[in-house]
């Protein structure tokens, strides 16, 4: 018997490989090539590194892999482990540390990973499983809580199929390969630390990035496949960064979100639809196609933002996470331990086709949604709102934001929830309001910011505690049960422009600025309007007030005050000679005085108070000049009688 295990051992020596040596039982130690014993179904104890070549075709092992060492997996075909093996590497090889800080509040921090137990060569698929619980490599000597970090961390280069049906770690993933999950594997992939992943996750059914007890990055991968849920979360006071584009390949697949007190989750990528290229290549061949719905909705995805704060961009990009319309994604906001909150942070402009709402998944207008949304300070940070929004809550607009209801096309409508005990806008930057076709009503506003009337419909305030600038360029601002007396200064910019006083609580603006034909609607009934310190009576025909001169009419239940060029009077005008006095108030206009309050009438010349100083300084100039010529002629010898009469 001895001399037969002799021959054996020389006769693999001479064929150039390390061959298994038989151990108790039916187990092979081995390092080396251990491709017959693998593909013979024995089981391996590695006493080194090792090396598995699949031919083409389809291998499932039904042993164990266990001892020390490293596996390398090569070859053309697939290897498909069912049940697990639990070697890990030498312990001299072993210099990762796994802590667990937090106190009450654990997590899991991995500092100087151990090289991969585990590599997947280019051209090669290493399989975990048959569709059920076992098929892991891997090693948990960390007691971590909430999950069981692996030990045996693996490099992907080739392909890794997720064949699983429970929750478990890969270790810390490397490589530039694909990490595939069969469609309805309902198993789930927990990632944790850092991984320099650079190749593709093409999620099939489940995958938690991070959670309450690990913090995770891929701060290389190339892309997400989401063919199912991709969960995000974190531990207590962490912020958590996915910079990886998002590709949807079936219907209804999603990014859900959820983040702990402290904490934040920031999203840099596109979460686009893909409708070319496998798990492997995702791609998009029209952009377009995000916003259009496609037979089956296959282009529809949507995120649930579950009690988090997430925030979509880092101030370095101008293209949003989600790109689309009601039609072909979804975005919901809900509270559980803390309310949600959508911070937008962009460099340049960016468009939010689709309502944010609150209901379950796809029927996100069942319910309002329950969070805030705040456009951050960015320099350049430019979000329009090119739909009706659903959330109650609160809307805030940074100091160098903007924030557009309404892309100023047809369609593209937008605007605010109203009647929720939380709906509210704090403006410290720009609110523009520019819906072509559908009036909207904006909830209470407050805040150091400015508000712009630039579209063609209607738009109500029914509480304006602003303290910025007005402006209506076009169309009508409606002030109603409010009035405009907080803000720094109100102007006309256009001729089709209206603001509309009639419902308001009081006439009373501190500046303003119109050009002609612009129009200021006040009720029938108002006598006055106060620009300033001055107050103007409304009768007759005409009015003036601050430098701005307004035609007086009647329509309905409205007067009309239409803002005529500063130069149309319907009095005499006053002569040069008395231009450096107050000019004479037009009919209906305040006895006062009309001297300058901070207002201006703006008709593309500035003609008033600086009219009269113009004035002022020809006729002093004027007598200056008579005098030296009298002084002159006076001085002249005569060089012929004086004539008489």
């Amino acid at each position: 018997m001895n001399r037969s295990w002799h021959l054996v051992l020389a006769s693999a020596l001479l064929a150039g490989a390390v061959t298994p040596v038989v151990a108790a039982g039916s187990a092979v130690a081995a390092d080396g090539d251990i491709t017959s014993a693998v593909l013979a179904n024995r089981d391996v104890v590695l006493t080194g590194d090792a090396v598995v070549r699949v031919p083409q075709g389809t291998h499932t092992y039904t042993g164990v892999i266990s001892g020390e060492g490293a596996l390398r997996v090569s070859g053309t075909g697939t290897l498909v482990l069912a049940k697990d093996s639990t070697f890990t590497l030498p312990h001299s090889r072993q210099h990762q540390r796994v802590r667990i800080p937090g106190g009450n509040h654990p997590y899991v921090v991995v500092a100087s990973p151990d090289e991969p137990a585990v590599t997947v060569d280019a051209g090669a698929t290493l399989q975990y499983g048959t569709g059920g619980t076992t098929g892991l490599i891997g090693s948990f000597p960390y007691n971590t809580p909430g999950y069981q970090q692996n030990q045996d961390n693996i490099r992907v280069d080739g392909t890794l199929r997720l064949s699983l049906t429970r929750l478990f770690n890969l270790g810390i993933i490397s490589g530039s390969g694909l990490v595939t999950q069969p469609r309805n594997m309902w198993g789930t992939l927990q990632i944790c630390g850092t991984n320099p992943f650079s190749g593709i996750f093409d999620n099939g059914t489940g995958v938690n990035f991070a959670s309450t007890t690990c913090a995770a990055e891929l701060p290389g991968a190339r892309s997400v496949v989401n063919r199912g849920s991709w969960i995000i979360d974190t531990p207590l006071n962490h912020t958590v960064v996915e910079r990886q584009n998002f590709y949807s390949h079936e219907y209804g697949n999603d990014v859900n979100v959820h983040s702990r007190p402290g904490s934040k989750v920031i999203l840099t990528g596109v979460y686009s639809w893909s409708d070319s290229g496998d798990g492997a290549a995702p791609s998009l061949s029209d952009p377009g196609l995000n916003w259009r719905p496609v037979a089956h909705q296959l282009n529809k995805r949507g995120t649930n933002i579950e009690g988090a704060d997430v925030q979509w961009g880092d101030g370095t990009t101008h293209q949003i996470f989600m790109p689309g319309t009601a039609q072909t994604v979804y975005i919901n906001l809900h509270a559980r331990r803390q309310r949600s909150r959508l911070t937008f942070d962009y460099n340049g402009p960016v468009t939010l086709g689709a309502p944010i709402g609150g209901g379950m998944y796809h029927d996100t207008l069942s319910a309002p949604g329950a969070g805030d949304v705040v456009v951050a300070g960015t320099k350049g940070n430019d979000v329009t709102f090119a739909a009706a929004q659903h959330y109650d809550g609160s809307t805030t607009i940074d100091r160098n934001a903007t924030l557009r209801l309404g892309s100023g096309t047809a369609g593209g409508d937008g605007s605010l929830h109203t009647g929720g005990a939380l709906d509210k806008v704090i403006d410290n930057g720009s609110l523009v309001l520019r819906n072509t076709g559908t009036p909207t009503t904006l909830p209470a506003v407050t805040g150091a910011g400015s508000v712009t009337q630039s579209g063609a419909a209607a738009t109500t305030v029914t509480s304006a505690a602003y303290t910025g600038a007005t402006t209506v360029a076009k169309g009508r601002l409606i002030v109603s049960g409010t009035s405009l007396r907080s803000s720094s200064a109100v102007a006309l910019t256009g001729s089709s422009a209206v603001l509309d006083l009639s419902k308001a609580r009081d006439t009373t603006l501190r500046r303003l600025k119109v050009v002609t034909g612009a129009k200021i609607l006040l009720s029938r009934n108002s006598r006055e309007l106060t620009v300033g310190s001055t107050t103007a009576k409304v009768s007759g025909t005409a009015l003036a007030i601050g430098g701005a001169r307004f035609s007086v009419s009647r329509a309905g239940a409205h007067t009309v005050l239409t803002a005529l060029p500063s130069s149309a009077a319907t009095t005499p005008a006053p002569s040069p000679a008395r231009t450096g006095r107050a000019a004479t108030p037009l009919v209906g206009a305040s006895t006062g005085t009309t001297a300058d309050t901070g207002t201006r009438a703006d008709t593309g010349s500035n003609v008033g108070a600086p009219w009269a100083v113009t004035g002022l300084a020809g006729v002093v100039l004027a007598g200056l000049a008579a005098v030296f010529v009298l002084v002159r002629v006076r001085s002249r010898p005569r060089t012929s009688p004086r004539h008489s009469r």
